[in-house]
């Protein structure tokens, strides 16, 4: 199995600025991008599973900027999802990719679907995991009220302070460690905070695309991961099954009542992208 290798792109932000994305790909067959979700890096989307290359797909995965290894944008306001976008649009154009399937957590869920609503000749298949724009603006007091506080959480204490913010007390008692386990183990992997909380006060408040009745005209192959509300409150299941229904090919799977979400298990949601690809033509 071929070895990792590193990459970095310059990606153009307003003004003429640049900002470097830094990603990694391995293994060889069909190109599969990886686009991961807000405070998270490229290593979140499948927990670091390897499985897939096994299964004769060309992994790939680049830090959002603000996240991971990558540079934060020139100007603080530039995390809007047409900057996330364009910013998809200069990986995979270094990457030389004219057809590929695309995979995205959440903010990079949305991401995604953008793009592929703009360039649906070019995406083999799409995958969804947690979808959590549910076709309107968060333009609500105490959603944006929220993000804020993780914002101001991070500035102040660091990850502690994001902790703090983060409200996993109000999760089933059963979850509360792992959330937090996990919380920490992604915010780690951030070469600069500051930059990540930056992403927290704009990402929310933009809007990737108009409306989710556009979903009923994107005639592509697309695998729907949605987790329950028990877990995981943010990502309503209920968006990623209207998700499924509106998607003329769309198909939704989940975890099974009581069980960790499957968006958490990297070789279990590993396993359910590799038999979707199979399935496809």
């Amino acid at each position: 199995m071929p070895g990792v290798t590193a990459f970095e792109v310059p990606a153009l932000a307003l003004g003429g600025e640049t900002v470097v994305l830094r990603g990694d790909q391995s293994g060889e067959g069909t190109p599969l991008v990886l686009l991961h979700g807000l405070t998270a890096t490229r290593r979140n989307v499948v927990q670091g599973s390897r499985h897939l290359l096994r299964r004769g797909v060309r992994l790939i995965g680049y830090d959002a900027r603000g996240h991971g290894e990558s540079e934060r944008a020139p100007h603080a306001a530039e995390y809007e999802y047409g900057d996330l976008i364009r910013d998809l649009d200069s990986v995979l154009e270094w990457l030389g990719l004219e057809r590929l399937v695309l995979a995205g957590s959440s903010m990079g869920a949305a991401t995604a679907l953008s793009w592929a609503l703009e360039n649906p000749d070019r995406v083999a298949a799409l995958v969804q995991i947690t979808p959590a724009f549910d076709g309107s603006p968060r333009t609500g007091h105490d959603q944006l009220e929220a993000w804020e506080r993780l914002a101001e959480g991070l500035e102040r204490d660091g990850i502690d302070g994001f902790l703090a913010a983060a409200g996993h007390e109000r999760l089933p008692e059963r979850w509360r460690e792992a959330a937090d386990l996990a919380t920490r183990q992604r915010l780690e992997r951030h070469r600069d905070l500051a930059g990540v909380a930056d992403a927290l006060r704009v990402v929310p408040a933009s809007t990737p695309f108009d409306g989710l009745e556009r979903l009923e005209g994107l005639d592509l192959p697309v695998l729907v991961v949605g987790t329950r509300d028990e877990a995981d409150p943010l990502h309503p299941l209920a968006v990623a099954q209207e998700y499924a229904e509106r998607l003329p090919r769309g198909e939704l799977v989940t975890e099974d009542e009581g069980d960790t979400p499957l968006a958490w298990q990297g070789a279990r949601l590993s396993r359910a992208i590799g038999d979707f690809l199979e399935r496809l033509p």
